[in-house]
């Protein structure tokens, strides 16, 4: 893992602010001053730099969460490789656009990939081409069975639960379905709907303006379809930072196995510790996914022997991401 010293970490004003878009990454400067106690011209400042090197990126998350959790059809991947040939096998997993997230493990042969998939498919990339690959010396994929917490919902815990509130847009309503139940966040989504997402996705704080001469739409015409569409939960947002920068160097996936009757306390459980920013019930032996992020080994070392007590779980095995090679549809 690169070293990247005190004097790299974002100041605490700084991280704030990416807090502040990681409630809602089209939040104004306005809103996000007068919440934060900074002047608009302060906070139009640093969002400009924090934006303009690359440091901090505002998408479209490419999963959204389903409702009651249940599984949207995705699969956790975990692949051995030969040394000598990890990149190869990154570079054209990272090429697919069903392949939203890929890590490489401290131990430099280990790749954790999440895959789009049907559920209940049999997906040729699992089922026929990695384990035709000679590069591959093992591979190992989990269902996701439920969701209790997604890299999209995660926040940096330097903001007030106050603060967070009032920055945190309302919850998307469910679209209603021809028979009136609610549908699927995001149905029926007409053609200029489409292309602001599709604009919205490298770069999801682009303006109503910039959005209008883009799709050859008025900007009032604009400004009222991104509010239909943030409101139907078709404009979730994520922000890609490099958590080092956030005094969070040491990212953990850990692979749990809970007795059946602790399994959905467990799994909310985690996905209420501020750490934790996935977890996930899962089919195979570990049936309960989880990645966070820890100041250090020794704050890592504490959530294994504290933070976990209690809660069912039998097994517990901890690899430490060394780099991380895609986030949310983006190579690294």
């Amino acid at each position: 893992m690169a070293h990247v010293s005190a004097d790299s970490v974002l100041s605490l004003t700084d991280q704030r602010l990416v807090a502040a878009l990681q409630c809602d990454g089209r939040v104004t400067a306005e809103r996000a001053a007068q919440v934060l106690g900074l002047s608009p011209a302060t906070v139009r400042r640093r969002l400009h730099a924090l934006r303009a090197d690359g440091t901090v990126r505002v998408v479209i998350s490419p999963v959204a969460r389903p409702r009651n959790g249940s599984s949207a059809g995705a699969l956790f991947l975990r692949i051995r490789v030969l040394r000598g040939r990890l990149d190869t096998i990154v570079a054209a997993l990272a090429a697919r656009d069903d392949i939203p997230f890929i890590d490489v493990s401290t131990s430099g042969d280990e790749i954790f990939a999440v895959a789009r998939t049907e559920p209940g498919s049999r997906d040729p990339l699992v089922f026929r081409q990695l384990p035709s690959t000679q590069a591959v010396t093992s591979l190992e994929s989990a269902a996701v069975l439920h969701v209790f917490r997604l890299t999209s919902e995660w926040r940096h815990n330097v903001l007030t639960a106050p603060e967070r509130a009032a920055l945190s847009p309302a919850e998307p309503v469910p679209v209603q379905t021809s028979s009136g139940s609610p549908g699927p966040y995001g149905v029926d989504t007409d053609p200029l709907g489409q292309s602001l997402i599709d604009a919205l996705t490298p770069d999801a704080r682009l303006s109503a303006a910039e959005l209008a001469v883009r799709t050859g739409h008025a900007e009032t015409t604009v400004r009222r379809r991104i509010a239909q569409l943030a409101a139907r939960g078709r404009l979730i947002t994520q922000v890609q930072v490099d958590t080092r920068l956030l005094g969070l160097p040491i990212e953990a996936k850990l692979l749990l196995h809970v007795a059946p009757d602790h399994l959905a306390a467990a799994g909310k459980a985690l996905a209420d510790h501020p750490s934790v920013h996935g977890a996930f019930a899962t089919t195979g032996p570990s049936n309960l996914h989880a990645a966070a992020y820890f100041c250090d080994l020794t704050a890592l070392y504490d959530f294994l022997s504290r933070d976990l007590v209690g809660l069912g779980i039998t097994r517990v095995e901890t690899a430490v991401v060394g780099r991380v090679a895609k986030r949310g549809g983006a190579g690294a």
